[in-house]
């Protein structure tokens, strides 16, 4: 899970936790203003501190995803883009 300047530290903490719920361990920050190792961070993670004491922070998502083969993002903006959209089941197929 990559995170793109995020500031609130409980919700880096937040999305530790449900990274953990889902099996995930691979938190990436970019540019954060946020401290995952904070006592709110701790607090909102709620029994994922080792996800947040793991996590990698980098200066550019570029730098961030440069050792991976597939990124998929979410919004929940809607954009004006030419960047395809897929559907849950379609981005599982790409991966």
């Amino acid at each position: 899970v990559l995170l793109c300047r995020p500031f609130d530290d409980g919700n880096v903490g937040a999305a530790a936790r449900a990274m953990l719920n889902f099996g995930l361990s691979d938190l990436r920050l970019v540019d954060p203003t946020a401290h995952a190792q904070s006592d709110e961070a701790v607090l909102r993670a709620s029994g994922a501190a080792p996800i947040l004491r793991r996590c990698e922070t980098h200066e550019t998502a570029a730098d961030a995803v440069a050792d991976l083969q597939l990124v998929l993002a979410t919004t929940a903006r809607p954009r004006e883009s030419r960047i395809p959209v897929y559907a849950p089941r379609e981005a599982m197929a790409l991966a």
